[in-house]
């Protein structure tokens, strides 16, 4: 995961992670719940870095952590989500979609993998050329 429940509650409070998480109305954070939640944040994170980054990333640079507590916050709130939640979960997919287009950098320990080398793919000959075209 690429934030914890501890960044959950450090950014949102202790308060706003109760209501989202506790099902059973203990009036305790449901870890279990909050960590489905920022499990399923990182995953779609993965889904955008898997094409620049190697995965998973290591040393989870703080970015990275922002961007999976506010999709795990939206995500949370289940159909019910204020305008400030949908507004940071729409700006770290764009963000998301910036890091895949390489317009925005993680600053990682361990550069990306290096491009492939471009393939060379010999065809057939060719049907149509100077010599088999000859008298028509």
């Amino acid at each position: 995961m690429y934030a914890s429940v501890a960044d959950m509650v450090a950014r949102f409070g202790e308060t706003e992670i109760v209501e989202l998480t506790d099902l059973e109305h203990t009036g305790e954070i449901d870890t279990a719940v909050a960590e489905r939640a920022l499990e399923d944040a990182s995953a779609e994170i993965d889904g955008y870095l898997a094409s620049r980054y190697r995965l998973p990333v290591t040393d989870t640079p703080r970015l990275l952590s922002t961007l999976c507590t506010d999709i795990a916050r939206y995500r949370l709130q289940k159909g019910v989500s204020t305008e400030q939640a949908r507004q940071r979960y729409e700006d770290a997919v764009a963000r998301l979609r910036g890091i895949a287009r390489g317009e925005i950098n993680l600053p990682l320990e361990s550069p990306p993998p290096a491009s492939a080398e471009p393939v060379a793919v010999r065809g057939r000959r060719r049907v149509f050329d100077d010599d088999t075209m000859r008298g028509y």
